[in-house]
């Protein structure tokens, strides 16, 4: 603001001095006046000129400014609707290694967890032996034929894709147990794990449908058949068949 102020007591300043030139130009003023009032208003009028220029800069600054506030204000509404829009499919943390079962097997989650003399490290390696199957995109999910979707949602589809994981992690986290760690219920499991791997699950993670009925609440039924066909378009996993089961692998 100082510096606008001195500008305008220069303007008139200026503008004074030349006023009184020209009120004494009815008089004869000799010619080095005239001319030294000629050049006082051909620098007056530069400097104006250039003030005229300097306006218009800022101008289209201060538009670039707005527009710039507009596309910050937008940026904020989508991520303030992301916010409050979170498909409910993604998860805040690991999934629990079981869900609500009927009371049959309400122990077993309990008795796969090691003993308490079993070092921490331990525990911790045997948690990270289970790969997760990835979620399905929207991208993903878009591009499976609509005959093969049907009614199923994209959010459906990914809570498909939690509860395999969460099968899969129980099971691994099974397997990992030492036998003195298991119940007789948790050992047939853990046998039967064994029992089910070939010379083709070596080294890959899979489950069957056995496992979705042990571990989750997920119905084994076409809708689920429907699913897995879309989750091996999508490449989560294929199968391998055998020994009167199929195994679903993540690819």
């Amino acid at each position: 603001m100082g510096d606008l102020e001195e500008i305008s007591r220069h303007f008139q300043n200026k503008l004074c001095s030349l006023r009184r030139m020209l009120d004494l130009s009815a008089a004869d003023l000799p010619q080095h006046k005239i001319q030294k009032l000629a050049q006082d208003i051909l620098g007056l009028r530069g400097t104006l000129e250039e003030f005229e220029k300097c306006v218009d800069r800022q101008k289209e600054q201060l538009n670039q400014l707005r527009e710039f506030e507009r596309l910050c204000e937008k940026d904020v509404e989508f991520l303030q609707h992301m916010k409050e829009n979170i498909p409910a499919h993604i998860p805040k943390r690991r999934s629990p290694v079981r869900e609500n079962k009927p009371a049959a097997n309400d122990n077993t989650a309990a008795d796969v967890q090691p003993t308490q003399a079993e070092p921490v490290k331990k525990r911790s390696r045997a948690l990270s032996l289970a790969r997760e199957m990835d979620y399905i995109t929207t991208q993903e999910y878009n591009g499976i034929p609509q005959y093969m979707k049907g009614r199923v949602s994209y959010e459906q589809l990914n809570a498909a894709v939690q509860r395999v994981n969460t099968a899969l992690t129980a099971k691994y986290k099974i397997l990992a147990q030492p036998m003195r760690a298991l119940n007789n219920h948790t050992r047939k499991l853990q046998q039967r794990f064994k029992d089910q791997e070939t010379k083709d699950t070596k080294g890959k993670f899979f489950i069957v449908e056995d496992d979705i009925c042990e571990f989750t609440q997920m119905k084994v039924d076409k809708r689920f058949q429907g699913i897995l066909n879309m989750l091996r378009h999508c490449q989560r996993l294929r199968e391998i068949r055998g020994g009167g089961c199929v195994r679903y692998v993540l690819v």
